[in-house]
């Protein structure tokens, strides 16, 4: 019954966002046919609801874009970090194979 009513509450939240509705409790609740305390209760449950209120409520906001910009930025700058740590090891590697003896 559990995998059930995750899936019932999933659907149910795509199916408001989806719609342009707001993603609540007692929305989602009544869409999913599933008590609004259980909801509450059930943490795999609330995880889901809540997960789905903070995607909506920020992809459609200026805020929500900025935010997402600005990690993805600080992760590419990370990779960079990495891929610029690997090109030096590689230089490195290349020299000491290539010293003649």
């Amino acid at each position: 019954m559990s995998e059930d009513e995750t899936i019932r509450v999933e659907s149910a939240c795509r199916e408001l966002a989806e719609a342009g509705g707001n993603v609540t409790f007692t929305a989602v609740a009544a869409r999913a046919g599933i008590a609004k305390a259980t909801l509450y209760r059930r943490a795999e449950l609330r995880a889901v609801v809540e997960e789905h209120r903070l995607s909506s409520r920020e992809a459609h906001t200026l805020s929500g874009i900025v935010v997402e910009l600005d990690q993805l930025r600080q992760g590419l700058e990370a990779l960079a970090v990495k891929v610029r740590r690997h090109e030096e090891e590689l230089r490195s590697l290349r020299r000491q194979v290539n010293r003649p003896r």
